[in-house]
């Protein structure tokens, strides 16, 4: 396994105050534990997470990174500063922190290397299996049997309270390893799955989309803003762009190893071509569309932090994220008539009954549908009056 990362502290002045700069690598968990546990605020001048600087921020940043990372304060010009001996170890998502001397069976990391899973999904299952190793302990993975299993899900849903979508995540990393590396047989036919949610899909109208993008008056935020929505890419989609994806002449973006490690062709909005070149020309991007620091990747955190900040500025009360303007993509593409075919094949998905979904979401599908009583109504003689009078009988 990889060396734990570590979250270096630092005293800055920002925002006309003094500020507790917390500095690491990306990294989903982490960011998730500054954002949501201690409402810490993104600079992008910065490049960290940052709250108040006094004691008592202090120790609320030890408190809630404990069991997920490495915390080195010594740069901190408190006197009674918690030391750095207090190192704990790292863990990607919300379950039991996992001791510092847990380690991922080598051979699960190379069969998931060699299956060619990708990188998250490698670092989610070795999390959660970690999760698990701790859950166990003292015990080992040989020695588990099926009701340990069974108790690590009643502690995931009633002290943890994850997510259905985590609790499906934790039950696939452990299928992953014990039908694979221990040999167990039929794992998903003994250990029960939680029922599924049925969430309709959320979206934001046309013009909440335009009034994001027209807002925005960073050149690089509103291309990013505008390429989700007007080509319905996912966040990963966007950020594996590559220059060459993009076909002018054709009107296509070629996405490379969509979800399901499958390529296909997207729109390039017309209206976005002179948006296109004057980006090329301002940020002369190398190799990704879109960049970061020493022509890295850009990062998810910061596509997040443009979306959030712009659907704010434009006085959306939703909370708008990536994902809602791809769906908003595939409602406002139905309702201007397009066939389901086409934009489950714009979208990716595998199953038409993915794209369905968005039939239900269609404001304007529903609007052009008659009720069976006006459209009676509307064929008697009858004075549509009396019925009128009778709404309070």
């Amino acid at each position: 396994m990889n060396e734990l990362p570590i979250i270096t502290l630092k005293r800055i002045q920002h925002r006309k105050g003094n500020q507790i700069g917390m500095f690491f690598t990306y990294n989903d968990a982490l960011i998730k534990v500054a954002r949501t546990d201690l409402k810490a605020t993104w600079s992008q001048t910065l490049n960290c997470w940052y709250i108040l600087n006094n004691p008592k921020n202090l120790k609320q940043i030890f408190s809630a990174f404990k069991g997920f990372a490495t915390i080195d304060s010594s740069a901190l010009p408190f006197k009674k500063a918690i030391p750095i001996t207090t190192k704990t170890s790292l863990k990607s998502t919300s379950l039991k922190p996992p001791k510092i001397n847990i380690e991922v069976p080598k051979d699960f990391v190379l069969f998931m290397k060699r299956r060619r899973y990708s990188e998250n999904t490698i670092k989610i299952y070795c999390s959660f299996l970690k999760g698990f190793m701790a859950y166990i302990d003292p015990k080992s993975l040989s020695a588990v049997s099926l009701n340990d299993i069974v108790r690590y899900q009643d502690y995931l849903v009633n002290r943890k309270k994850v997510a259905v979508s985590t609790q499906n995540q934790a039950i696939n990393a452990l299928k992953c390893y014990y039908e694979n590396i221990a040999g167990w047989d039929k794992f998903t036919y003994t250990i029960s799955r939680p029922r599924k949610e049925k969430q309709l899909p959320k979206v934001i109208s046309e013009s909440d989309v335009l009034r994001m993008i027209r807002i925005c008056d960073n050149l690089k935020h509103k291309f990013i803003i505008s390429m989700l929505y007007a080509a319905g890419l996912r966040m990963s989609e966007l950020l594996n762009l590559r220059k060459q994806d993009i076909l002018i002449e054709k009107n296509i973006i070629f996405v490379r190893s969509g979800k399901g490690k499958k390529d296909r062709t997207t729109l390039l909005a017309e209206h976005l071509k002179p948006m296109l070149y004057q980006y090329l020309k301002s940020y002369k991007p190398n190799y990704w569309l879109f960049e970061g620091p020493n022509r890295s990747k850009y990062s998810s955190s910061s596509v997040n932090s443009i979306i959030k900040t712009m659907s704010k500025r434009a006085g959306i009360t939703q909370n708008v994220s990536a994902h809602m303007l791809r769906h908003s993509f595939a409602t406002h593409l139905l309702e201007q008539g397009l066939d389901l075919r086409y934009i489950q094949q714009l979208l990716g998905h595998g199953s038409s009954k993915t794209t369905e979904i968005y039939t239900h979401v269609s404001s304007k599908a529903l609007a052009n549908i008659k009720s069976p009583l006006d459209t009676f109504l509307n064929t008697q003689s009858t004075d549509l009056k009396l019925i009128n009078n009778s709404a309070d009988i």
